[in-house]
């Protein structure tokens, strides 16, 4: 056999991810390589750990870049705080909510699920009332925005229930960080992960990740050692914190945390709250034409998630034959739909880089290309 050099084609990709990088962050991954003790590096990751501040508007000594995409930022923040035997009511809306309930059943810990519909926010009452039934439950778990159903919840509100009941929360944020309002501090969030290749547009394969002094503390005060080496966050803050010499952990993903600091950076020029208004305008566009082409949305307006459009498939249209025509004749890649969306919905992602005016006008104009022919 021969083999040669892999040269894929220029796509755009507007599914629920990776989303589009920009030229910037594909050259920043290019730049030569150092070593991940560098005292250069070492002053980039310092970098990285302010900026990832900003995007989550918190102040937590310990935020963190995980050398891991966002399903092991998911399992870190398990791992660390939750031990056997502890109770963890975790709220299912969608795919990413019964991942969670995978994590604290292999840990042995007890999952107290409330269910949501699909297509729906985590419904806040339902909440309550597991907090109240359960006084002795430890953690509040869910997912701010759903990524399986474009749902996006009320995060601010289920962290206030949870302050009120003692109860630490963990937060994904996937897909809400950087495209929807997100504010760690002032939510009271305690542990909360998320991934680059969503709203970032940064290359896959790293979790942004974040946690409250109260949650560092269950981390260094838990009775039984964390299942995980790798994922043990005890051994990686020496990596990340402190002054002088960095304690090594393992190898770095040097020029991946290149592309993120240039993601980071171009965020923090765009301004946090211009990138949130950004992406609901261009949602905003893009429902106005879905209505026009008579496509329904799955998840009501007022709990709509901008950046991940969850639609309903047209009546007689073929699901994976449309998806394969925009690939074939638009280089344009949509999502199909996840879980019980499978083949009765399509996600539709605005995220980073590809929320913008262009993006929205093809996707709307091969869509009615596609149901045309």
């Amino acid at each position: 056999m021969t083999f040669k050099s892999f040269n894929p084609p220029q796509r755009i990709l507007m599914g629920p991810g990776p989303s589009d990088v920009s030229a910037r962050v594909l050259s920043a991954l290019a730049r030569p390589t150092i070593g991940h003790l560098d005292p250069l590096f070492i002053s980039m990751m310092d970098e990285v750990k302010t900026l990832l501040q900003y995007a989550f508007q918190t102040k937590n000594e310990f935020t963190i870049a995980l050398s891991a995409p966002g399903s092991a930022g998911m399992e870190a923040c398990f791992v660390n705080l939750v031990e056997a035997g502890d109770k963890v009511i975790v709220c299912r809306n969608g795919v990413f909510g019964d991942r969670m309930i995978q994590n604290v059943t292999r840990i042995g810990a007890e999952a107290v699920v409330v269910d949501s519909p699909w297509g729906r926010a985590v419904e806040t009452h339902k909440v309550k009332a597991a907090l109240h039934d359960h006084p002795d439950a430890k953690f509040l778990a869910f997912v701010h925005a759903e990524t399986s159903t474009g749902a996006l919840s009320d995060a601010k509100a289920l962290c206030k229930m949870a302050q009120e009941h003692d109860c630490l929360t963990i937060v994904d944020a996937v897909t809400s960080l950087g495209g929807v309002e997100l504010k760690v501090d002032e939510w009271g969030i305690d542990a909360i992960y998320s991934g680059t290749q969503k709203c970032m547009s940064c290359v896959p394969g790293i979790s942004p990740l974040s946690f409250s002094p109260k949650a560092v503390a269950v981390v260094q005060n838990r009775k039984t050692q964390i299942q995980s080496w790798f994922l043990d966050q005890t051994l990686v803050m020496g990596y990340w914190s402190g002054e002088g010499k960095r304690s090594y952990h393992h190898t770095a993903p040097v020029n991946s945390l290149y592309a993120l600091h240039e993601a980071l950076v171009m965020l923090h020029d765009e301004g946090l709250e211009n990138s949130w208004a950004r992406h609901k305008e261009q949602h905003e566009v893009l429902a106005k034409g879905l209505k026009e082409l008579g496509i329904e949305f799955i998840v009501p307006e007022e709990e709509r998630l901008p950046q991940l459009n969850a639609i309903y498939i047209p009546d007689g249209a073929d699901d994976a034959k449309i998806r394969d025509y925009l690939l074939e004749h638009y280089n344009l890649e949509i999502g199909a739909g996840l879980g019980a969306f499978a083949g009765k919905a399509w996600r539709i992602g605005l995220m980073g880089h590809a929320a913008k005016s262009e993006n929205v006008a093809l996707c709307l104009s091969a869509l009615k290309d596609a149901l045309h022919q």
